[in-house]
């Protein structure tokens, strides 16, 4: 009895040996997708369940986890050049926010069987491309500076539509678009000539305005002077010669006669 006992007791040991050496356990966070793969499965490998959060048991030997983020991710992407249809450059530094559908871990594993980084970086980022290449190739360099609200949410509906067929979500798309020099320095110089021809009608107005008030200033003297001189009546004349007169009579000559008022 004792004998069996002990035997039960090693073939429990090396059981759990066994499986401590063939099992791994890891755990899908929360804001995740995992997928077990079976790297000898008929399907690819790939299970068609796709695993929620929690921990996952598995055979290291036969089987694989990857983890999937279902979160929305914002990607700061390489900045790239794209030409308008009549040729000009335009040079495109975008970013782009986006998350994988819910419940699409597995259909994403099957095609790429790649992290979701990579397929991030790699196969979105040709996507994101795409769209801009296509959108921008149709529309002249006035066309794209005058209208270029219509022409990025053109871009993002593309972009939205072809990211949709991966079973990803487009969030937000910042284009990042800046304009060839050649427009920026025509911008420039526009923008100076206005500022020039401001400044000359603001001198002209000023100009004008101290014109017209010297104007006013003459006109206020001239009439001030009409109406002093209207106000000078002969006994006010006299009353000044009188104010004015020191008393003294001429030597030679003759003598002066008092004006006299009647």
């Amino acid at each position: 009895m004792k004998r069996k006992i002990n035997q039960l007791c090693l073939f429990m040991l090396l059981g759990a040996a066994l499986f401590s050496t063939t099992s791994c356990s890891e755990r899908v966070d929360a804001g995740s997708e995992g997928i077990l793969v079976n790297l000898y499965g008929s399907d690819k490998g790939v299970d068609d369940v796709s695993l929620v959060t929690g921990r996952v048991w598995y055979n290291p030997f036969t089987e694989e986890v990857y983890e999937y983020p279902t979160y929305v991710q914002t990607i700061d992407y390489p900045a790239f050049t794209i030409n308008a249809k009549d040729g000009s450059e335009f040079t495109v530094d975008p970013t782009v926010s986006l998350k994988m559908v819910d419940g699409n871990a597995p259909k994403v594993f099957k095609k790429y069987r790649k992290e979701l980084k990579d397929i991030v970086n790699g196969t979105l980022f040709n996507y994101v491309k795409d769209a801009f290449r296509i959108q921008l190739n149709k529309y002249t360099t006035d066309q794209i500076v005058s209208n270029r609200d219509l022409v990025e949410k053109a871009i993002e509906a593309q972009l939205s539509k072809a990211l949709a067929k991966e079973h990803f979500h487009l969030e937000q798309l910042t284009s990042g678009l800046k304009y060839p020099s050649s427009i920026v320095e025509a911008v420039n110089q526009k923008n100076k000539a206005i500022q020039e021809a401001q400044r000359a009608l603001n001198e002209v107005a000023v100009k004008k305005a101290e014109a017209e008030k010297m104007l006013v200033q003459a006109k206020a003297e001239r009439e001030a002077n009409e109406l002093k001189t209207a106000s000078l009546t002969p006994a006010i004349l006299q009353k000044m010669w009188i104010e004015k007169w020191d008393g003294k009579l001429p030597v030679y000559g003759n003598v002066p006669q008092m004006m006299m008022v009647k």
